[in-house]
């Protein structure tokens, strides 16, 4: 069982969770608000991951860590008298900061690999669209926050080559492992992590395709600090599946089976065939009359 920190650390806790504990525990339904306390990282060992990822934390980033050691926050809502998880805000320690798509001593020589996804034909930085991170060389990617399975929130150098540049941006990696940017600073994804309440999905609302209708409806129970309301205010019918029965089922239309009718006689070999009928009947009449 994780100890509950000590409420002589309330402030600090206030500080850090930008009071959003006390939104959490008056909300209704929610049954368990639990942070986890970390110790703050030593500064040598804060030295020792840029060393050894030949890179330099952002000063925000930094000053975190020495703050404390990651972040876990966790909540959970009561459904028949039993508690279910809901809400999860985590930021990794400086130790789970691990490079995505970094080779392996243990990976095979031909095995296929996150850079095997790049392609050059790519358009890069469009109109007000930002360019993309790199699977291969030319970016540096850190793993920030799992996100329970539903994608990675991820600190990136996008300028690896010749020499990293100190300039870093937050951006989510969903399952399809299409790039949605998310923040420039560390700062402001840890303001939007904290006001999204950590609700599950959340990341998905800055992306093109939103969050699922699941997590709407969570996201209509329990409103983020700072949330789109248009983004709960769509059309109920947008949800519903619109088939077009002719695209459907275009590919199943049965061909038509073609009855073979029997060969036709001709008329003068039918008339022939009721002759004889005919003539084989009085026959058996006579012979019938005569006994």
């Amino acid at each position: 069982m994780e100890d509950k920190p000590p409420a002589g650390i309330k402030p600090y806790l206030d500080k850090l969770t930008l009071g959003v504990t006390r939104i959490l525990e008056t909300s209704p339904g929610v049954a368990e608000v639990t942070f986890v306390e970390k110790e703050p990282a030593e500064r040598h060992t804060i030295i020792s991951w840029e060393q050894k990822n030949a890179c330099i934390l952002p000063e925000d980033l930094k000053n975190f860590y020495l703050m404390t050691d990651g972040f876990q926050m966790t909540w959970s809502v009561k459904t028949d008298d039993t508690p279910m998880p809901l809400g999860s805000m985590v930021i990794n320690s400086i130790s789970q900061l691990c490079r995505l798509g970094g080779s392996s001593m243990y990976t095979l020589p031909n095995a296929p690999t996150l850079a095997d996804l790049e392609d050059d034909t790519d358009e890069e930085g469009n109109g007000d669209k930002p360019e993309k991170p790199h699977f291969d060389s030319r970016s540096l990617i850190f793993e920030l926050d799992p996100c329970n399975g539903n994608g990675k929130v991820c600190l990136v150098y996008k300028h690896a080559e010749p020499v990293v540049s100190p300039d870093t941006e937050i951006w989510f990696l969903d399952r399809a492992l299409y790039w949605h940017f998310l923040t420039k600073t560390f700062t402001a994804y840890y303001r939007l992590l904290i006001t999204h309440l950590g609700l599950p999905q959340w990341q998905y609302a800055f992306t093109s395709y939103g969050v699922s209708p699941q997590a709407k409806q969570w996201f209509n129970m329990y409103k983020p600090v700072t949330i789109n309301t248009a983004l709960l205010s769509e059309e109920a019918d947008s949800f519903v599946n619109k088939l077009d029965p002719n695209k459907v089922f275009k590919s199943k239309n049965k061909t038509p089976v073609l009855k073979k009718k029997p060969p036709s006689q001709p008329a003068g070999s039918q008339k022939s065939h009721t002759s004889m009928t005919s003539a084989k009947t009085s026959s058996l009449a006579g012979n019938s009359s005569r006994k």
